[in-house]
């Protein structure tokens, strides 16, 4: 299965495909709106606004997986998003990123760039995967890895 081939919600709920990406280069984020990590919202809009010109996309998976932290609905999602981050990049319908109900986008993503030892399991908001034009897995990011440190590894890909 390709990355492209996934479906997944938008965040008014209509059914997408990634399939619409292929050939840009992707950055794909499970977010929360409560977590110490939310600020990360600017700096991956700063990237989105930066490089879509040259096929980078961002796109936003909320996640309340991780201490409850992103509790709202779509709308207030949306909402918190815009108002505080002007946030203009895709975000999609909350998903689950570990456990038995994990989306396939995120199992994938995983199996593809595991973590630190070899682990799998997402540890907290804001872990970042970066995909190149061809739809391969090319790096995974902790949390605390800013969206700033990311432009490196993002531009020879572009």
């Amino acid at each position: 299965m390709s990355i492209y081939d996934h479906q997944v919600e938008t965040l008014s709920g209509e059914p997408t495909s990634l399939k619409q990406y292929e050939g840009d280069v992707l950055l794909i984020v499970n977010t929360a709106s409560k977590c110490g990590f939310t600020p990360q919202y600017e700096g991956l809009e700063v990237l989105h606004q930066k490089l879509s010109g040259r096929g980078l996309r961002v796109l936003g998976f909320p996640c309340n997986q991780f201490g409850r932290q992103e509790p709202g609905g779509a709308d207030a999602i949306g909402a918190f998003c815009q108002k505080n981050y002007g946030v203009s990049f895709p975000m999609h319908s909350k998903i689950s990123v570990n456990g038995p109900e994990t989306h396939s986008l995120y199992a994938e993503l995983k199996k593809a760039a595991p973590g630190v030892l070899g682990t799998e399991a997402i540890k907290w908001n804001f872990t970042k995967f970066l995909v190149d034009r061809s739809g391969r897995v090319v790096k995974r990011y902790g949390s605390s890895t800013t969206p700033a440190e990311l432009e490196a590894d993002i531009l020879p890909l572009l």
